[in-house]
This record gives C-alpha cells, sequence and structure tokens, in this order.
C-alpha cells in the first residue's frame, strides 16, 4: 500500500511540473514584454490571467508526503503548485533586476537620478500590470500563505516586486542616489535651477520601499535619505551663517534667513515628506537663529533705542522659534522699559510733583508706547506683557518723584490727586465718554501701585470733599469708578467709600424731614440750613480747630440737635465747623454781592453788622480764633480787597482792621473759601500718620488670621504668608512685621514656644 501511495505521488508531481512548464513560456513571455513597457492587449492581459488562474484551480489529491507550507502531514495540491509558480516569478524578477542594476556601474550625479527615477516609475508601473495578472494568486494561495505565516516572507506579487526592487536594486545604489540627491538640493540653495521631479522620484521611491517593510520601525526615506540630509542642511547653514553674519548687519541677516526659512518650507511642499517639516524647521532655526542669540540679543537694545519696529517684529518672530529664546529679550525689554520710565520722570520730576496730571500724563507715554510695541511686534506676548507690569511698577513707585519727596507713597498721592481733578466739577471737566477714558486709564497706572492703601486713603479725603461740597461732575462716574477698585482690590477696599455715599443719601432724608419739622423756626430765621450727618468710621474727617459761633448758626445748631435725638437714640453728634461754608448776600457795599465763605469767615463778616471797625485783639476775643490762625483767615480777607488795615506789612494784636465799603468786583458771587496753610499741613500729617496707625493694625491683623489657622508657624513661614496677605494693598516691611508680632506677642495673642524661639503658637 505504501509503495503504491509513493507512485501515485511522484506521478502527480511530475505531472504538476509539465503543467508548469506548458505555460511558464507563455506567462514568462508575457512578464518580459510587460517589463520591456510594451502595450499588452484585453485579450492577451486575459490570456495571461485565465492561465495562472487555471493553473492554480488544478487540485486532484492530497498526497501524503513530507510537509511544505502546511502544519498537517498533508499537502494539497494547489498549495505545490501556487509555491511553484510563486518561486519561478520570484526568479523571473530577481534576474530582471540584476541586468538592470549592471547598467549602472558608471553612472553618477543627475545621471544616476535620471537613470533611477525612470526605471523606478517604469518597473512600478509594470509591477502592478503583474500584480493584475496574479490577482488570484494574491487571492488564494499567497492570502492563505501568509495567514497561516508557515512560509517564511511570502508577499502579494505589487510588495514582491518592491522587496526584490529593496534587495537587488536600492541596496546597491543607495549611496550614490542619496549623495546625487543631496548634492542637488545643495545646488538649488545655492541658487541654481534644478529638476525637482529627479528629487520628488527618488524621495517617493524611498517612502514606498520604507511602506513595504514588515518592520514598524524601519524607514527608509529617514534612515537613508532624511538624516543625511538634516545633517548636511545644518552644516551648510552653519557655514552660511557665519559668512552672513561677517558681512552684513543682524537687520539685514534677519531678512535673508527668513527668506532661507520660507526657502526649506517651500521645499518640503514641492519634492520632500511633508513629515520631514517639523524636523527640518527645527534644525534649521537652530543653526540660523540658535546659534547665534548672544548677536540676536545684543541687537535687540538698539533696536529698542531706535524704535525700528518692523526689525523688532522680525527679531521676536525669529527668537521665539527658539526653546527659551525669548528669556534675555524679555530681561532686556524689562530693563529697557524701566530705564525708559525713570528718565522720562526724571525730566519732569520738579514740575510733575506737584502736578498730578504732568505726572500721569508721561507714565501713561510710557505705557501706552511699549504697550503697542507689544500688541503690535511682539504677538500680545504674555511674558513680555508681565515684563512690562513688572518695569511699571518699578518706575512708578521707585522715581526722582518719590526720592525728592522721600517716600515711595508719592506716586499714589499724585494719582489720587488726578482721579480728583476728573471727578470734581469744573469747567474743564471732559465729555461723559472721554472722562470714562480717562478714569480707564487712571486705573492702569493704579494696578501698578505698590502702595494701593495710601491711594485709598487721598482718595476717600478727596471723595469726602467732593461729596461735601457737593462739588462731584458725575455720580455715574463715580459709581464707576468705586466699581473698578472693587473688581481690582475687593469688597473691602471699597466698602468705606460706598457707606460715604450711603450717609450722604440718608443726610437728604434728614435734611427734607428736619424742614417739615421745623419750617416756620427756618423761615423766621431768614436763612437756608442744611445739615449732613457722617458716620464717624467711614469718613476721614477731623476737627482741626473750634470757635464761637454768631448766634444765628448756633441757635440752628440746637434746633437741629433737638431734632436729631428725636429721631435717634444714644446717637451723638460731633459738629465739625472747620468743614462748614456758607453764602453771604451783603448789603454793605455799593454792589451787591454773594460772598461764598468758610464758617470762620462767615463769623468775622457777621461781626461787621456792629461795627466797622475791629483791632485784631477784639476779633479774636469775639471769634476764640487761635491767634495764628485768625491772621491767615483776615489775610484772605484782606486779600479780597473787601477789608482793609493800618498794618499792610504784619498783623498785630492792635492791627484795625476795616470793611472796605468801596469794594468792587466784576463778579457778583465771590470765592473767599480757599484752604488755609496751617489746616493743609495738618491734613497731609493726619494723612501720613493715620497711614502708618493702619498699616500696623493690617499687619496684626494679617498675623492674628495666619496664627488662627495654622496654630503653630515657623518665624519665616509667618513673614512670608503675611507679605503674601497685603501684597495686594502694600508691601510692608520685616522689620515692621517683627515689631507687629512683639506687640501681639505682649497682648498674649502668640507666644514663642519654649523648646524653639523662632516658633509661634497660637493663643486662643
Amino acid at each position: 500500500m505504501v509503495r503504491s501511495a509513493r507512485k501515485h505521488d511522484k506521478a502527480s508531481v511530475n505531472k504538476s511540473n509539465k503543467l508548469l512548464d506548458n505555460i511558464w513560456a507563455q506567462l514568462k513571455d508575457g512578464a518580459e514584454s510587460i517589463y520591456k513597457g510594451e502595450s499588452m492587449s484585453s485579450q492577451k492581459y486575459m490570456i495571461l490571467y485565465s492561465c495562472i488562474y487555471n493553473y492554480c484551480t488544478n487540485v486532484q489529491m492530497k498526497i501524503p508526503t513530507k510537509p511544505i507550507n502546511s502544519k498537517k502531514g498533508t499537502v494539497i495540491g494547489a498549495q505545490v503548485l501556487g509555491f511553484e509558480l510563486y518561486t519561478r516569478i520570484s526568479h523571473f524578477i530577481e534576474n530582471y533586476l540584476n541586468e538592470l542594476c549592471k547598467s549602472a556601474d558608471n553612472l553618477v550625479d543627475e545621471d544616476i537620478l535620471v537613470f533611477y527615477t525612470k526605471q523606478w516609475e517604469d518597473y512600478r508601473f509594470s509591477s502592478k500590470v503583474l500584480n493584475g495578472v496574479c490577482a488570484y494568486l494574491n487571492r488564494h494561495w499567497v492570502r492563505r500563505e501568509t495567514e497561516e505565516g508557515t512560509s517564511g516572507q511570502i508577499f502579494q506579487i505589487y510588495q514582491l516586486t518592491l522587496y526584490l526592487w529593496k534587495k537587488h536594486v536600492f541596496k546597491q545604489l543607495e549611496k550614490k542616489v542619496t549623495a546625487a540627491v543631496l548634492q542637488l538640493i545643495e545646488r538649488e540653495r545655492h541658487g541654481e535651477l534644478i529638476n525637482t521631479s529627479l528629487v520628488s522620484g527618488v524621495i517617493n521611491c524611498y517612502i514606498e520601499l520604507g511602506l513595504n517593510s514588515k518592520s514598524p520601525n524601519s524607514s527608509i526615506y529617514q534612515n537613508s535619505f532624511e538624516n543625511q540630509f538634516i545633517n548636511e542642511t545644518e552644516y551648510f547653514y552653519l557655514q552660511e551663517s557665519i559668512n552672513l553674519l561677517s558681512t552684513n548687519t543682524i537687520t539685514d541677516y534677519m531678512k535673508k534667513i527668513e527668506d532661507r526659512l520660507q526657502e526649506e518650507a517651500k521645499r518640503v511642499q514641492i519634492y520632500l515628506n511633508p513629515l520631514t517639516h517639523e524636523r527640518l524647521q527645527r534644525a534649521c532655526e537652530k543653526i540660523l537663529i540658535g546659534k547665534h542669540l548672544i548677536v540676536f540679543h545684543a541687537e535687540f537694545e538698539n533696536l529698542l533705542d531706535t524704535w525700528r519696529i518692523n526689525d523688532l517684529t522680525r527679531m521676536y518672530q525669529l527668537v521665539s522659534k527658539i526653546t527659551d529664546g525669548l528669556v534675555e529679550l524679555k530681561r532686556i525689554f524689562e530693563k529697557f522699559v524701566t530705564e525708559d520710565g525713570l528718565s522720562a520722570l526724571d525730566k519732569c520730576a520738579d514740575a510733575a510733583a506737584s502736578d498730578p496730571q504732568l505726572f500721569t500724563k508721561k507714565v501713561l507715554e510710557i505705557y501706552e508706547k511699549h504697550n503697542s510695541l507689544i500688541t503690535e511686534s511682539f504677538s500680545n506676548d504674555n511674558g513680555f506683557q508681565s515684563m512690562l507690569d513688572r518695569a511699571c511698577t518699578r518706575f512708578i513707585n521707585n522715581n526722582a518723584i518719590t526720592k525728592s519727596s522721600k517716600t515711595s507713597s508719592k506716586s499714589s498721592e499724585l494719582l489720587a490727586k488726578y482721579c480728583d481733578l476728573l471727578l470734581k466739577k469744573s469747567s474743564k471737566n471732559p465729555e461723559e465718554n472721554e472722562l470714562e477714558d480717562a478714569l480707564n486709564q487712571g486705573m492702569i497706572i493704579f494696578k501698578y501701585l505698590e502702595d494701593k492703601d495710601v491711594f485709598e486713603k487721598y482718595y476717600c479725603k478727596f471723595l469726602a470733599k467732593r461729596l461735601i461740597n457737593q462739588m462731584s461732575a458725575s455720580d455715574d462716574a463715580e459709581a464707576s469708578m468705586i466699581s473698578k477698585f472693587k473688581q481690582i482690590c475687593g469688597f473691602e477696599y471699597t466698602s468705606k467709600l460706598q457707606r460715604m455715599f450711603h450717609d450722604m443719601g440718608i443726610s437728604r432724608d434728614l435734611n427734607e424731614k428736619f424742614r417739615k419739622h421745623s419750617s416756620s423756626y427756618v423761615k423766621s430765621l431768614d436763612m437756608d440750613f442744611n445739615i449732613q450727618v457722617l458716620s464717624s468710621g467711614s469718613w476721614p474727617l477731623k476737627n482741626s480747630y473750634t470757635f464761637a459761633l454768631p448766634n444765628q448758626l448756633e441757635k440752628c445748631l440746637q434746633k437741629f440737635t433737638c431734632f436729631y435725638n428725636s429721631q435717634f437714640c444714644g446717637r451723638k453728634l460731633t459738629w465739625m465747623y472747620s468743614l462748614c461754608k456758607g453764602e453771604l448776600h451783603t448789603n454793605c457795599f455799593k454792589n451787591k454781592y454773594i460772598m461764598q465763605v468758610s464758617t470762620m469767615q462767615m463769623t468775622i463778616f457777621l461781626l461787621y453788622n456792629s461795627s466797622l471797625s475791629y483791632t485784631m485783639q477784639q476779633l479774636q476775643e469775639e471769634t476764640q480764633i487761635e491767634f495764628n490762625l485768625l491772621i491767615q483767615v483776615v489775610q484772605i480777607l484782606l486779600k479780597s480787597k473787601a477789608f482793609t488795615t493800618t498794618d499792610e506789612k504784619k498783623l498785630t494784636a492792635s492791627s484795625v482792621i476795616e470793611l472796605f465799603k468801596d469794594y468792587n468786583n466784576k463778579k457778583l458771587k465771590v470765592n473767599l473759601n480757599v484752604p488755609l496753610k496751617t489746616e493743609q499741613k495738618v491734613e497731609e500729617e493726619n494723612t501720613e500718620k493715620h497711614i502708618e496707625e493702619d498699616r500696623k493694625m493690617l499687619i496684626q491683623a494679617a498675623i492674628v488670621r495666619v496664627m488662627k489657622t495654622r496654630k503653630i508657624l515657623k518665624h519665616q513661614q509667618l513673614l512670608l504668608e503675611v507679605l503674601n496677605q497685603l501684597n495686594t494693598k502694600f508691601n510692608p516691611k520685616v522689620s515692621t512685621i517683627k515689631k507687629c508680632i512683639d506687640i501681639l506677642i505682649e497682648k498674649e495673642y502668640l507666644e514663642r514656644e519654649e523648646e524653639s524661639k523662632d516658633t509661634y503658637k497660637y493663643l486662643a
């Protein structure tokens, strides 16, 4: 039985070989025709396809023999036939490619590229035709073999042709072809016109051969071309950049490398793999920009000095391509803005120290100038914006003006005065839209102030005067300003300001009730009497002096006090004469005038209803005004020409002050209510004193908050947390914080740990 089976096996194999021999001549002839590029009719194409189909479907039996392609002990006839056909096709292509390679032995440079790209395109086309002819072999035998994975490297016929090209042509010509491509690209970089189709043909070949590889990490394009291409690119541009910098200015150099970067990007679009773009770009940027950052940094300050916007834009765009390349430019920019701001304020220090508008104008000019540069040239880069913020903080809080006044809070005071000028009623008030714009510009400076608590004190003081004197230009603008402060500093910062507006509303209601309650009495006085009741904790007001009121006013005060006590229990009124004012209708001069006067001036005026002449001693006795203060008040009246004196050089107790009945003024309403020098000085001293006192209380409150949360804390950590809490309002000195810690220890809020003296413990 075994002997008979073997005879049957031998006969079957001989029969299959005869069958293959009979059709191979026809298949070989067709394959040669395909690879010679001869045209093939559809009839001949179908004959070749049918030959392979008929051959592969000639399955007769299973023959027990040594396994060839199967894990089982039998081999299917179609598998044997398919393997034999596949092998003959492979040998045919190998022979064809070996002959092809011999014809390229003496070719170099552009000739090898012409040969390689032409042969590759023809071979690729022919292989696709052959793949179509062998479609049945691919669908059945090749597919089954690749799925079972028992026959080693078996490919679809087209993939087989690519594999054999790589093995017999690519590996033989790779170095020559790649070198020729790189040489052609270098010639193009030198300005020559080249045949880019030769480069793209080679590149496309490398890419397709890589896609055919079964190894996921292999990349013929990258290993055989891209790596060398990148290295050659770096070397080329290193030499060129050195030459360009030696013969060109940095601005011209930037224009040239900008063109080079565009050329390389275009090169990728035309004939390189798009995936090369990022790597090529990084390589060019590293050599053309990164290697010469020191030169860019050195030129950046010169460009800022000469304000060359286009060149600054170009430099930013180039240097930003390098990782951390902008770090030094940002530092230079910060230094430049700081010096520019200090220089501008130094030139106008004397004038700006007493002119809030000039100070604000100069600061805004510097800010807007460099902010527009960031917008136009630096693409609104957050890093440059941060540097602008730091620079503005420096020169606004520490400049020639603050140094001459010996206080860093001078800038806060000037800005508060500027806001007061905008919000105070005046003939020079801007329109509503312009006012809002001006206030917004003021807020730009406000956010850079370190001593925001000082600004708050001055702003609060000026707001109080505007409200008391009814001199606000716009209630909407006042409310808008408070809203802006709240947005930046929080509710606590504006709580007093809002309570001040609340008090004004309550005062209006009280005055209305008082008029209704005492209408007959008020009419009998022949005067209009108006009171503002202000809560002591919200208003920055102090009664700087007292004196004897005229009888008319004293009666009104007493009447209102009785009314107020009937309305509220347990509240005490403290009258602030220094903040009072009034209007006197005069009948003593040739013309009738309305004199706008302070309460002290009114007291003096009313005395002259009884006599036309008083000595300074008599005035002092009648009014109870402190003599030095009385001198200042009388000097203002004398300056107005409404009074005359016998001692023009210096007022003494015996100096006679007379009413000047021939007084004449072009205005019917004359304002005599001007601030006293003593009053201004006391006001400034009180403001500075209150600032220091409030800061100590804020520091102590911050320390208690921190310690209440942490319970136990090291000295250094406590300092840091207190500084972090308070830096939105002001920057407290470390020495002041230490003093406040000692005060809290004395008050038994804190205690030092016995084992560690630099550790504090909170006492509940």
